[in-house]
């Protein structure tokens, strides 16, 4: 097969925290049913997420939320990448943070079963190696929820 010709990726991510930040966001789509976030920051010791939700989240919610991105981590799944011509993309694949002048080849990056997304982005090879996530503190200004973690 012919190597696909990409857009060039302009950041260097830690693939452990970029990986969870996948896991996460499936985690808020499948508990909440938002958008995975529109504002995201990640860096090696910290990162922080962005969703939109009707209303705060209980201590209890945000409890839920860590408990089942661990469980996902712990099912050690492997993240595998795949190329798709955006016309023959996998159903529910958001391409709305795509830049305009993304490639009509797409990196996918599948985490298991769980999550499926375009992204250039540099992750591990299974969730094993990502560690512990947990989220540090939480705020809700209406209607955007802030999440701040780390994976240990």
């Amino acid at each position: 097969m012919e190597e696909p010709i990409l857009n060039e990726h302009n950041k260097q991510e830690y693939p452990p925290m970029h990986t969870v930040e996948h896991i996460l966001n499936q985690t808020m789509i499948r508990l909440y049913g938002c958008p995975r976030s529109r504002n995201t920051h990640i860096e090696r010791k910290k990162g922080k997420c962005d969703y939109h939700l009707p209303n705060a989240p209980t201590g209890e919610e945000i409890s839920l939320i860590e408990e089942r991105v661990n469980e996902v981590i712990a099912r050690r799944l492997p993240v595998e990448i795949s190329f798709a011509d955006r016309d023959e993309l996998p159903a529910g694949i958001d391409l709305s943070k795509l830049p305009g002048d993304a490639s009509q080849t797409l990196r996918l990056v599948r985490v298991g079963d769980y999550d499926v997304c375009a992204c250039l982005g540099a992750h591990v090879a299974n969730t094993s190696e990502i560690g512990a996530f947990k989220i540090l503190s939480f705020d809700y200004n209406a209607p955007v929820l802030r999440l701040r973690f780390k994976v240990t």
